[in-house]
C-alpha cells in the first residue's frame, strides 16, 4: 500500500550504508520455521568469512529453537539466488551486501 506524504519528505535513511563504516546489516531468514516468522538482522563486518558468520551469528540465534540442528542447515540463498559452498569466503565476495537477505532451510 502506497503512502502519500502531505509535505516534502526529504530525510536520509538512518540505516544507510555509509553510516556503518566497515560493517553492514545482513538479514537472515530461516524459511519454514514457525518460531521465526520474520528475518533477523545482524550487524557484521563486511570482511567476515561466511563460515564465521554462520557459526558466531546465525548459530546462536537459530539455536534458540530446540529443534535446530546445525548439520541440517542448507539451501543457502542470498537475495533469492543460490549460494553454493560459501566456506571461508568473505561476505562481500559472495554478493552479500548491506541489507541483503540470506535465507536457509534446516
Amino acid at each position: 500500500m502506497a503512502v502519500k506524504a502531505l509535505y516534502d519528505y526529504d530525510f536520509p535513511s538512518a540505516d544507510r550504508a555509509e553510516l556503518f563504516g566497515d560493517d553492514q546489516l545482513v538479514y537472515v531468514h530461516w524459511e519454514g520455521n514457525p518460531l521465526f516468522c520474520s528475518a533477523a538482522c545482524f550487524r557484521v563486518p563486511k570482511a567476515m568469512p561466511f563460515s564465521e558468520f554462520v557459526e558466531n551469528m546465525v548459530g546462536p540465534w537459530a539455536g534458540s529453537d530446540p529443534d535446530f540442528d546445525p548439520a541440517a542447515v542448507g539451501d543457502w540463498r542470498v537475495n533469492d539466488q543460490p549460494l553454493d559452498a560459501p566456506g571461508d569466503t568473505p561476505l562481500t565476495e559472495l554478493g552479500i551486501g548491506h541489507k541483503s537477505m540470506l535465507k536457509f532451510t534446516a
